[in-house]
């Protein structure tokens, strides 16, 4: 009986047993995974999937850049004035160096400083400073042969890229109108600067995907790159070296702070030349002060004395106050205008207006000046471009300074007459010269060679400017024998002014001349300006004249311009012989 409950209770204990609890427990764990999952699911595909797109690409897609280099400047003949050559950039990756200890290649190292002329404890600290960074420069744009033994050197973790190099084969003699650019080829200074836009071009692309063995297994989009222009300017590099060439001489010679030259083509205001001394290396700027980087020529400002005097002159023939054979009475030599006194060295008398140009007669001018409205005199100099830029377009270029207020006294406008009370750049003075010689157009100056023709705007008479310019020629003749070109008529005018300081006027000068050639047939036109001569010399005629002479003969014959000089004196010749005849044929009709 017992034995019968005891296997019975055995047969009991023995069946499996459900507890309701777990059950439960187990059903509502799976429910809570599934819906964490689908609740993640939708999560990621729904609200934001643009994650898992990135962390995808990020391990797959790749972007390859097309990069196009910098274009060229050349000058009007095709001459290359700036270029850009392969070079190679030293970078690091400092991760991997650490990584494989690299920094223990301590020969390697010292190598690595040497051809960078580095120090190799500065160089290792700037790798080591953060260790887990990944890019660091430590050379830009080194030569090929440093980057080869560079490769050779292999230091784990030290890498080389291919760049582009800025190159000046005219070095100096161009730097200022050229300009430079930055170590990551943006222009600042000059061309560079002012038509970077067109020489950087816009770099090309393309996206694709790539499988785990890194082929390349999609192309997703290409975008294709836009080349940079190159940019042909109007400078003739034959010209621009020997104006800097004789310019930078007369600077040294003469001992003068500084210099600019300007030539112009007369009939198209391109510049042909713009040189400044003292000048710098484009290709090596180092230690290069920053006053040398500036364009003279454009952005001092100078008051040009008595090469005003033409304009004057020029304005009175304009007004009808004077004509071409005016006698102006200079006597005693001396005035006074409002208490001060104007005056010339000695009393000069009656003069004719080319009289007045060939010796400088101030009392003359301010004649010419008086004899006319106050507000037709300044027109005129407004007129001349005095207070504009002349259109070159190059960063920096100064206005100028004249003055446009309702009230001159007789003495102010005196002075102004014969360059006094107005400051002009170099460029501007050379286009107002222009403007005279090619018979009253005034025209834009330009430095970028362009289809479009300057058909510029009359503001003088054609036979009142021509007048001017042949009275030129007289000057140079009688009065700046060092401003002659052998075998070319050549006209301009000498200017020298004291430097302005701050309540007047100090001891230094300034010493320029602007010319034209040839007479018969105008085709150029020099500029020069010595600023503050250092020596006993420093009147224009004596420090400017003949730089100009040396740049305008050398000017001519690039140009191939026909001598003129030999046309003069046969016109001389023949003039005495019709004279020598009619006084034969009076003396014969004497006889009968």
């Amino acid at each position: 009986m017992s034995l019968s409950v005891n296997k019975k209770a055995s047969n009991r204990s023995s069946q499996p047993t459900t507890n309701a609890w777990r059950y439960y427990v187990v059903l509502a764990i799976v429910a809570l995974i599934y819906a964490g999952l689908l609740a993640r699911s939708a999560y990621i595909q729904i609200i934001e999937p643009d994650m898992l797109k990135k962390q995808g690409d990020m391990r797959s897609m790749r972007v390859a850049a097309n990069t196009v280099q910098r274009g060229s400047i050349i000058d009007r003949n095709g001459d290359e004035l700036a270029i850009s050559v392969p070079v190679e950039t030293v970078w690091a990756d400092p991760k991997i160096i650490m990584d494989n200890k690299a920094l223990k290649m301590t020969e390697h190292w010292q190598a690595l400083a040497d051809v960078l002329g580095q120090d190799v404890g500065k160089l290792t600290s700037r790798v080591i400073r953060n260790p887990s960074k990944r890019f660091v420069y430590l050379e830009r744009k080194i030569s090929p042969a440093m980057a080869n033994y560079i490769r050779e050197l292999k230091i784990p973790g030290i890498h080389l890229r291919k760049e582009s190099k800025r190159f000046y084969p005219t070095g100096e003699i161009s730097a200022h109108v050229v300009g430079f650019t930055n170590v990551d080829d943006k222009g600042i200074e000059g061309v560079e600067r002012v038509y970077d836009q067109l020489l950087t071009g816009v770099g090309g692309s393309k996206r694709f995907r790539k499988d785990a063995k890194g082929r390349k297994i999609e192309i997703l989009s290409v975008e294709a790159s836009q080349e940079a222009k190159d940019i042909t300017l109007t400078i003739d590099q034959r010209i621009q070296a020997i104006a800097y060439k004789e310019l930078k001489g007369a600077v040294q010679a003469f001992k003068a702070t500084s210099g600019s030259a300007v030539v112009v083509d007369i009939h198209t205001g391109e510049v042909l030349a713009m040189a400044n001394s003292p000048s710098y290396n484009p290709n090596n700027r180092r230690n290069t002060a920053i006053h040398r980087f500036r364009n003279r020529a454009i952005t001092d400002v100078y008051e040009p004395g008595s090469t005003m005097k033409s304009l004057t002159a020029l304005t009175a023939l304009e007004f009808g106050s004077a004509k071409a054979n005016t006698i102006i009475d200079t006597s005693p030599g001396w005035m006074r205008l409002g208490g001060r006194r104007v005056s010339d060295p000695i009393n000069r008398g009656k003069l004719s207006i080319e009289e007045i140009l060939v010796h400088s007669s101030n009392m003359g001018t301010t004649k010419l000046a008086l004899s006319v409205p106050k507000n037709f005199l300044l027109d005129k100099f407004f007129d001349a471009g005095f207070a504009d830029s002349t259109g070159t377009g190059l960063v920096g270029e100064s206005s100028g300074m004249m003055h446009d207020r309702q009230r001159w006294s007789k003495f102010e406008l005196a002075t102004l007459s014969w360059g006094y009370g107005l400051a002009i750049t170099p460029m501007q003075l050379a286009r107002f010269y222009t403007t005279l010689a090619n018979g009253g157009i005034k025209r834009e100056l330009s430095i970028v060679k362009t289809e479009q023709v300057n058909e510029g705007v009359r503001i003088f008479s054609k036979e009142n400017a021509n007048a001017v310019t042949t009275m030129l020629e007289t000057v140079v003749d009688e009065h700046v024998q060092k401003a002659k070109v052998a075998g070319y008529r050549v006209g301009g005018k000498t200017g020298t002014s004291f430097k302005a300081v701050a309540g007047g006027y100090g001891n230094d000068y300034v010493g320029l001349f602007a010319g034209i050639a040839p007479i018969s047939d105008p085709k150029v036109v020099v500029v020069v300006v010595i600023n503050d001569p250092g020596g006993d010399l420093y009147h224009g005629g004596e420090v400017a004249a003949p730089v100009f002479s040396r740049v305008m003969k050398g000017a001519l014959r690039v140009l191939n311009v026909m001598p003129d000089a030999n046309e003069k004196l046969a016109q001389s010749q023949l003039l005495i012989e019709d004279a020598n005849a009619i006084s034969v044929n009076v003396t014969e009709a004497n006889d009968v």
